[in-house]
């Protein structure tokens, strides 16, 4: 913790705030970590304004198509990044049930779709068009997809987004699940140094698309008649047959969140965070190599007036 962080935690716990509005601040807040840098800064500012309110943090590792049964039991109390387009049904049916509670958009303009890195333009004439696909997926082909292209695809615990774009614009690729967010990103790299052909499930913000200059395929816009009706869009004969719906995240926490420590239910529904203040840190960290803890530590220093507000509206 930072010292700026650790004098108003001190200052807060010191007497300025009733303990009812606190709730159980005897109780560690548990905060979901999932597999990808920008949810680990998301996570990390949100556990330290929650400790600059004085509360105690713990941060846990879990699966983010997984998370949402440990969510609903509250062996994790909050998750802080969700992405719309690869939610998973388990959360629809929690929060169905009433043992997950949404908690507001995090406020990040994000586009997720299918992408390449800008040199993979001159080896597949015609892109960013998504129909000049059909014309070169040898070009990406690779012994364990042949005769069709490969397209890494997100890891399996993130859905198969990338794969159903696939079957619906009956493209000839083949989707491989990438290990982790390091193996997309590994991907990324050696397609750059090497100028060779790679298709890739991505998204922004991440500091990987300015870093390997990628580009999106211009697929048809995607909309909910797209993903229920076969006979919509450019292949009648399947759904998802264009680009993915634009992406809403959001939070969502144990139902029994708000009234175990109301002041923290208030930050966390009140925490947003912008796509310039998030990638900037992803780069400190993936690039550069710097910690999680200190790349965010030194954004809270420089930036009081982004968070502090939320942390003291809830408290007074």
């Amino acid at each position: 913790m930072t010292r700026t962080v650790a004098t108003l935690a001190a200052l807060l716990t010191a007497g300025a705030v009733q303990a009812a509005d606190m709730g159980a601040q005897d109780e560690p807040i548990k905060l979901a970590i999932n597999e990808w840098t920008g949810q680990h800064v998301t996570t990390h500012v949100a556990g330290e304004m929650l400790r600059a309110a004085g509360y105690q943090v713990e941060y846990v590792t879990a699966g983010m198509m997984n998370q949402f049964q440990a969510l609903a039991d509250g062996d994790i109390h909050a998750t802080l990044e969700i992405w719309s387009s690869n939610v998973s049904d388990e959360y629809a049916k929690k929060i169905a049930e009433g043992t997950v509670t949404e908690i507001g958009d995090l406020g990040l303009n994000a586009k997720e779709g299918i992408a390449y890195p800008a040199h993979v333009a001159e080896l597949c004439p015609g892109l960013p068009a998504w129909e000049a696909l059909n014309d070169c997926a040898m070009q990406f082909a690779t012994a364990e997809t042949l005769p069709m292209g490969r397209l890494v695809d997100y890891p399996a615990d993130w859905g198969t987004p990338g794969a159903d774009r696939m079957t619906g614009l009956a493209l000839p690729f083949k989707a491989v699940p990438a290990g982790s967010e390091g193996a997309l990103i590994a991907e990324l790299r050696a397609s750059t140094e090497r100028k060779s052909p790679l298709l890739i499930t991505f998204w922004q913000p991440h500091w990987a698309m300015s870093a390997y200059d990628v580009k999106f395929v211009d697929l048809p816009v995607g909309n909910e008649d797209c993903f229920n009706d076969p006979a919509w869009g450019p292949n009648p004969n399947a759904v998802n047959d264009c680009d993915f719906a634009p992406s809403r995240i959001f939070k969502a926490s144990w139902s029994g969140f708000a009234k175990k420590w109301p002041a923290a239910a208030e930050i966390l529904s009140n925490y947003t965070l912008a796509v310039e203040d998030q990638q900037p840190m992803m780069g400190a960290i993936d690039v550069d190599g710097g910690k999680v803890e200190q790349v965010v530590a030194e954004w809270m220093d420089a930036n009081e007036a982004k968070w502090k507000p939320v942390v003291d509206a809830a408290l007074n």
